[in-house]
Formats: structure tokens, sequence, C-alpha cells
């Protein structure tokens, strides 16, 4: 599958932003999507993670209560909710998926196979 994340832009931090990922070329039903994000200079983290029944998801610890992920699998999208945002959230987030990614893996962005070009964050003080 193809992905396309977007949703992103310029906010104050404390504000709110709802990110988007598109999959095209196949089912997503199936897929383990993961949210990372790269901050300029640094290398990328994960940020999210969703099982495809929408039952399990994870977090990193910077962003746990202040994220949310979750998916739509009839219309092939993936979503991060991301509410009261901090400078340090700033970064090009990426949404990427697997079906073969096993849990240990979740937060390891070597694990996923299919990547979006990414969209960026910028959230000012």
């Amino acid at each position: 599958v193809q992905l396309q994340a977007s949703g992103g832009g310029l906010v104050e931090a404390g504000t709110s932003l709802r990110l988007s990922c598109a999959a095209s070329g196949g089912t997503f039903r199936n897929y383990v999507v993961g949210w990372f994000r790269q901050a300029p200079g640094k290398g990328r983290e994960f940020v999210a993670a969703i099982r495809w029944n929408s039952r399990h998801t994870y977090y990193a610890d910077s962003v746990k209560g202040r994220f949310t992920t979750a998916r739509d699998n009839a219309e092939n999208s993936v979503y991060l909710q991301m509410n009261s945002l901090k400078p340090e959230d700033t970064g090009v987030y990426y949404c990427a998926a697997s079906r073969t990614i096993i849990v240990s893996s979740y937060t390891n962005e070597y694990g996923y196979d299919n990547w979006g070009q990414g969209t960026l964050v910028t959230v000012s003080s």
C-alpha cells in the first residue's frame, strides 16, 4: 500500500491538530500502523501505533495522555489526534504500516516497510 500523511501546520502551544494517514493501492485492514516524527537535526522517533482491530494502541511516554490514534478501516485511514501541543512536538510526522511486524518492534522504525511522505507540524511557544 501507499501512504500519505496530511493535516500538519503551524499552531500555538496548547492547541490541537489532527493528522490523517490515507492508504491507497490495497486494503489497510490487516496492517499495524505506526506514527513517527523527526525533529530538526534529530533522528526519527516513535510516537504511536495501532493494531488492525483498534483494540490495542501504543504511545511514547512523551505523548501519552495528549495524543490518541484511531483508525477507520472502511475508509482506509488512520488518524492521530494531538492535543495540548508543545514546542517539542515540532517535527515532520510520518505514518508507516506493516502486515508482518511483531509487537516488540512496534516502536522501531525498521519494523515498518511502508512509509508515507510526512507532514510538518510546527508548534510555536
